[in-house]
């Protein structure tokens, strides 16, 4: 299952909020025209960086995931936003999408370290089309599915092939697929979770990677509009899409879930290397990002809180204390939202609009207007 997948059902939706929306009163726009916009985070110049997937270009193109043509460009970028400017410092980023730049797979996530940058380009397909010249070989193809270096001051240069790896060992021992769509710094490397691999990966710093975690396919209740025979089940896959290291060391990993995307079905994952991942907190929908908060527990973003497959798109931002005790900081505004962070500021920072080339915004959220009275708290872990 790859995210390009999650989009499908909601394009139309997307298109009318586009239209209509305007940002709710505790969201301030801080960069708007993006394409695509997804990984965020704040770098040693206390700027702010977006990784923008981008949208696609003339090809080649292949079959993607939703047997629609997916194309490939060097539309991918990282922009920077300081002190009310925002600047594309980097592109010509690989990128592949639809050929009306929706359903991108391109830069996604993003971390700093005393080297430099690095940052994943995601693909969203078997490995093997990159380099199959009946598909994306001799075309660049090869820069997907990667982790990405980019030093404080040159230029980006692959790093670990996310994509290969996936192609070499399969953890999951399924349907080979790599999206590589999350990536955080740990003391001895990075930890790299695959949404299409269903995989939570590290990468030590001599480049060696290894599996964390894997997380297996839900049998499920069969939508309607399959036609299925009453009762049948289906597989809903995990699709692990975001990671943090919690104040305990452990890692948790947020899950998308596949089609049919049930709502309230997605969970939170605790990972321990060397130990069987466990369920953590559970009743979330699609979740998209995840942020340690300062309280030690975590901001959960929901890309769709009525599932993607709601003809309403909108996403949702809860607060997850580390007793169980949840709360929603924000939804009004937030559309197709796609990654979170903690700013210097203690702000809340979100990618907004993050499926739809050329609309996307860049939001800041303060936490302390969201209205924490504890009518408002909920225990659902």
């Amino acid at each position: 299952m790859t995210m390009k997948k999650a989009w499908t059902s909601v394009v139309s939706g997307l298109l009318l909020a586009a239209g209509t929306a305007m940002a709710a009163p505790n969201l301030e726009i801080i960069a708007t025209n993006l394409d695509n916009p997804r990984g965020l985070a704040f770098g040693p110049d206390d700027a702010l960086y977006v990784t923008e997937a981008g949208k696609g270009g003339e090809g080649p193109c292949v079959i993607g995931a939703e047997n629609q043509d997916a194309c490939l460009g060097t539309s991918g970028a990282i922009t920077r936003i300081f002190q009310g400017n925002q600047e594309r410092i980097v592109t010509g980023l690989p990128s592949l999408a639809s050929k009306d730049g929706s359903r991108s797979s391109g830069p996604q996530s993003i971390v700093f370290t005393s080297q430099g940058a690095y940052f994943l380009v995601g693909l969203g397909l078997d490995p093997i089309a990159r380099t199959d010249p009946q598909k994306l070989g001799n075309a660049g193809g090869e820069n997907l599915g990667q982790l990405v270096y980019m030093p404080l001051n040159g230029s980006p240069q692959n790093w670990v092939d996310i994509a290969q790896y996936e192609t070499t060992n399969n953890p999951e021992n399924t349907k080979v697929d790599s999206n590589p769509y999350a990536v955080i710094a740990v003391a001895d490397g990075f930890v790299v979770a695959d949404a299409g691999g269903n995989s939570l990966l590290h990468v030590d710093n001599n480049k060696t990677i290894t599996t964390l975690a894997t997380f297996a396919p839900r049998m499920v209740s069969a939508p309607p509009q399959l036609n299925l025979p009453e009762g049948a089940q289906i597989p809903m896959e995990s699709v692990p899409d975001c990671v943090v290291q919690g104040t305990d060391g452990a890692f948790y990993v947020g899950e998308l879930t596949g089609f049919p995307f049930e709502k309230g079905s997605a969970r939170i994952w605790r990972v321990v290397p060397g130990e069987q991942p466990e369920v953590f907190a559970e009743g979330f929908t699609n979740i998209i990002g995840l942020a340690v908060a300062e309280d030690g527990g975590w901001y959960v973003l929901e890309i769709a809180k009525n599932s993607l497959l709601s003809n309403v798109p909108g996403g949702a931002l809860i607060h997850l204390t580390k007793d169980g005790m949840r709360h929603t900081v924000a939804e009004e505004g937030l559309i197709m939202p796609t990654a979170v962070v903690v700013g210097p500021d203690k702000a809340l920072y979100v990618s907004n609009f993050g499926a739809m080339p050329g609309l996307g915004q860049v939001v800041r959220i303060d936490p302390s207007q969201s209205g924490t009275n504890l009518a408002s708290w909920t225990n659902l872990k």
